[in-house]
């Protein structure tokens, strides 16, 4: 990936997120404390705001970068919990990683997820996207349709953890907005990198 492909997914994620901040509020709002579209758009106002030193960097060190970014900026849980997708990808891909070495550092990415949120699949949150995401990575299926898919399953479910836990069985019905920030981010990048620039 050279650095105007890194320019081009970094400002699609960016994009996708000011795109849909009034979408993924009102997705907080109806189980959360309604900050999340607000809180990813400041965080990505701030990667934008040093994009040419993110896109400058090879991949490791952009994605740990950016991560860093998230942590100090994006409030509520999903700051640490992107940032820590983030930076443990930096920490475990190659500058240019095979399509292995990808799903491998995408499933400890995803590990350090749970541990940090002392959370799993099933749970009503981002890795309700990111596990199944993971999977169609490694088996060769659609990454796209696969994270729409995983974000209207977490619609039935009800919330284990996160601030929606605290409703109990009335975080059932509705999809959980970081379920659904992580579909936004999967298809800027696969957009990205399946046309051609």
């Amino acid at each position: 990936m050279d650095e105007a492909t890194r320019r081009r997914v970094i400002a699609a994620v960016a994009q996708a997120m000011f795109d849909h901040v009034e979408e993924l509020t009102a997705l907080d709002q109806a189980i959360g404390d309604g900050d999340h579209g607000l809180n990813m758009k400041r965080g990505f106002e701030a990667v934008m705001a040093d994009i040419d030193t993110h896109a400058a960097k090879p991949l490791p060190e952009a994605l740990s970068g950016i991560g860093m970014a998230l942590v100090m900026k994006v409030g509520g849980a999903s700051g640490p919990l992107y940032g820590t997708l983030l930076m443990t990808l930096g920490k475990q891909l190659p500058a240019e990683p095979t399509r292995a070495e990808l799903v491998s550092a995408f499933g400890a990415a995803i590990e350090a997820v749970k541990a940090r949120g002392k959370s799993d699949f099933g749970q009503k949150t981002m890795l309700d996207v990111l596990g199944p995401v993971h999977a169609a990575l490694r088996d060769g299926g659609d990454l796209d349709t696969t994270a729409d898919k995983a974000a209207d399953a977490t619609v039935p479910l009800k919330a284990i953890r996160g601030r929606a836990s605290f409703l109990g069985d009335r975080s059932i019905g509705h999809m959980d907005p970081g379920a659904r920030s992580s579909a936004l981010m999967i298809h800027a990048i696969t957009n990205v990198l399946e046309t051609p620039a």
